[in-house]
């Protein structure tokens, strides 16, 4: 799965600590057009959101019922400054209709 596929949901699990339904992006992507890599995440993210608002996750993923959805995007590429606003804001929007958006660099082994 990749971030360019907007309508396709990456990858679902539990997070074991928090209990949380956790939908993870992986963004493969640089950042040389950062304005286009806004672009493309923010339609993932918009689909993600769509996804469990709908409440398609549940027909997904029965074992989302009655746990709190976490979004998580796993960069292979650091955000540059521009990148690092959008998520903010998106974690602002996200925040505010109930979710977690968390983020992170990948640091190791391959990234597929």
């Amino acid at each position: 799965m990749s971030v360019e596929q907007t309508d396709v949901v990456d990858i679902l699990s539990i997070d074991r600590e928090t209990g949380h339904v956790v939908l993870t992006i992986s963004d493969h992507l640089d950042w040389s057009d950062s304005v286009e890599h806004q672009t493309i995440l923010q339609k993932k993210l918009n689909r993600y959101l769509a996804f469990v608002e709908s409440g398609e996750i549940l027909e997904q993923y029965p074992d989302a019922k009655d746990r709190p959805a976490a979004f998580r995007v796993v960069f292979q590429v650091p955000p540059d400054e521009s990148g690092r606003a959008f998520i903010a804001k998106a974690r602002a929007v996200i925040e505010s209709a109930g979710f977690t958006l968390r983020d992170e660099v990948f640091t190791g082994g391959h990234f597929n």
